[in-house]
């Protein structure tokens, strides 16, 4: 979902082409519906967004959809297969003027080398610029590791996620998505990372945060004994492809007490203020048991300068904000949206004033 920011409202959705309820997978059309905010009532639009060439989109589909709400501005990503992705932009006055394809980073230090797709990404649209970073999702690349995970689950197949990429285009109309920027990996010791957010700040600089896990405890044993656990809620800042500060804003090292933060995501205020909201748990120095969403507010160096709780009745471990990504503008209110923490099966939202 996305908004520009004196509106509409844009959804986007990949409706199957498939006539038979039996059949497991096929084509698929994506779709971009426009919604009146002032008239909810009314008819929403359908809008198709205008690819280069005729691309086989299927039902089972991975895209990204990001606005930048000040410009009313769109672009719309959407894999194909392990081997791409196929956008679409559509600029301030209503075409889909320009298109093309995100190649996936080739992976030539596999044992098997193979393009590696990069799925759950966080993608940022300003001033025609593009920004993208995601996560590696491919079958277990290590011949041994697979074998072994095989013999745990009895299943045959097993993905990976735990290389983080980034990209990045000055102007998506006129200039290609740069080469592809590593920006931490957990393929040593077959651990795990996911995307947590992408902010861009005035100056230009790219802020990520994204949640790292340092092994898969199941191969220690046999492949890194010596291997000690981690869980990290990690942060950089990042300019023309060059990372220029990276850190751990809360982690967890096995054998210690601590605290796990999970669901990384900024919030930006008007002033330029810079906040992180997670969900931690685990134990704090003292021992006390933790289970909260916090706040952490970041300097310009991306050091934690202060941090709260927020005093949520029913915590969320995972929710939606109202992010600059989907169009919306800097706020001194945080917006959630989410699941409980308490496992009922239950959604809230809440605004914190900041």
């Amino acid at each position: 979902m996305a908004c520009f920011e004196n509106g509409p409202l844009f959804l986007s959705a990949n409706p199957t082409l498939v006539n038979d309820p039996n059949a497991y997978s096929g084509p698929a059309r994506p779709e971009v519906l426009q919604f009146d905010p002032a008239n909810p009532a009314a008819a929403f639009q359908v809008l198709l967004p205008q690819w280069q060439g005729e691309p086989k989109f299927t039902e089972h589909s991975y895209r990204s959809f990001a606005a930048d709400g000040p410009r009313g501005e769109l672009i719309l990503l959407q894999n194909i297969g392990y081997t791409h992705a196929e956008w679409a932009f559509r600029d301030r006055s209503g075409a889909w003027s320009a298109a093309g394809k995100l190649v996936w980073p080739w992976g030539a230090d596999y044992p098997k080398p193979r393009e590696i797709r990069v799925c759950y990404p966080n993608v940022a649209l300003k001033d025609r610029a593009v920004y993208f970073c995601g996560v590696s999702d491919i079958e277990e690349p290590n011949p041994e590791w697979r074998a072994y995970k095989k013999a745990l689950t009895g299943r045959s197949w097993d993905y990976d996620f735990r290389r983080l990429f980034y990209t990045w285009t000055p102007d998506v109309a006129k200039t290609g998505f740069q080469p592809w920027v590593e920006i931490a990996s957990r393929e040593k010791t077959c651990g795990w990372i996911m995307p947590g957010d992408l902010w861009v700040a005035p100056n230009g600089v790219v802020h990520l945060v994204w949640m790292e896990r340092a092994i898969d405890e199941r191969l220690r044993p046999k492949f890194f004994p010596d291997a000690k656990q981690s869980h990290a809620l990690n942060y950089a800042q990042v300019r023309d492809g060059k990372v220029l500060v990276r850190r751990a804003l809360i982690e967890a090292v096995e054998g210690q007490p601590g605290e796990v933060a999970t669901a990384g995501r900024f919030h930006a205020t008007p002033d330029h203020r810079l906040f992180v909201v997670c969900f931690v748990s685990g134990s704090t120095g003292a021992g006390k048991s933790v289970a909260e969403n916090r706040l952490l507010e970041l300097g310009p160096d991306g050091t934690v300068v202060d941090q709260s709780p927020i005093p949520l009745k029913h915590p969320m471990t995972s929710y939606f904000t109202a992010t600059p990504r989907a169009g919306s503008a800097p706020s001194k209110t945080l917006d959630m949206l989410g699941a409980r923490a308490s496992g009922q099966n239950a959604i809230s939202y809440a605004r914190i004033r900041l």
